[in-house]
């Protein structure tokens, strides 16, 4: 489904600020938990929680990549459960969408990206899940309600990515001209996927 797929680029960028960064954010709140709270105690234990976090969406990562997707689902879910307000819960969410995706189970994977938005305190990581579900829920035929969350984008990085989807929206519904404006204007402010828009944009005469 390359609707869906044209923010995986963003995800692996997310992935690899985590793996890169992640120990020394885990670092930087324990040490600030530690300096208001005090206590040794409470320090240890956000740090056994991040380690177990992490074991966990290792095995669920591993279930993922071995195309095992009721082990990768049984595995995810216990991991969201479990750590629910962590990175690795919301980069859990996104792969079960994505995996549920491909099995055919499209509101199953609709509700994962709804739990991402609900739970997401990185902006990256909601704004990312916005675009996933509008663009599941375009291809899902529901377009009125693609519609809405795409519109109104805010002046950021993500603001070409809802534009597109507005744009597909309008293709969809044969409003060619308004396909065609937002479709150079996702150009002019940066999209994921520039090739593909590009090439619907000339297929529009743009």
């Amino acid at each position: 489904m390359s609707t869906y797929q044209t923010e995986e680029e963003q995800v692996e960028a997310l992935k690899k600020w985590w793996k890169e960064n992640g120990k020394w954010a885990i670092g930087g709140i324990v040490l600030g938990l530690a300096v208001v709270g005090g206590g040794k105690g409470w320090m240890e234990y956000q740090r056994v929680q991040a380690e177990n976090a992490s074991a966990n969406y290792e095995g669920f990562a591993q279930a993922a990549r071995g195309n095992d997707l009721d082990a990768a689902i049984q595995r995810g879910e216990a991991l969201m459960k479990e750590y629910p307000g962590s990175t690795y819960a919301l980069f859990t969410a996104l792969d079960l969408a994505r995996l549920q995706v491909e099995a055919g189970d499209k509101d199953k994977a609709r509700t994962r990206l709804q739990w991402v938005m609900d739970n997401a305190s990185d902006e990256a990581i909601g704004k990312l899940a916005k675009v996933r579900l509008a663009r599941l829920l375009l291809d899902m035929d529901k377009l009125d309600e693609a519609s809405t969350l795409a519109s109104n984008p805010a002046e950021d990085s993500w603001m070409g990515e809802f534009l597109s989807i507005q744009a597909e929206v309008k293709l969809t519904r044969g409003d060619r001209e308004g396909a065609r404006s937002d479709f150079a204007k996702a150009l002019e402010k940066g999209v994921s996927n520039p090739t593909l828009v590009r090439m619907k944009l000339m297929e529009l005469g743009g």
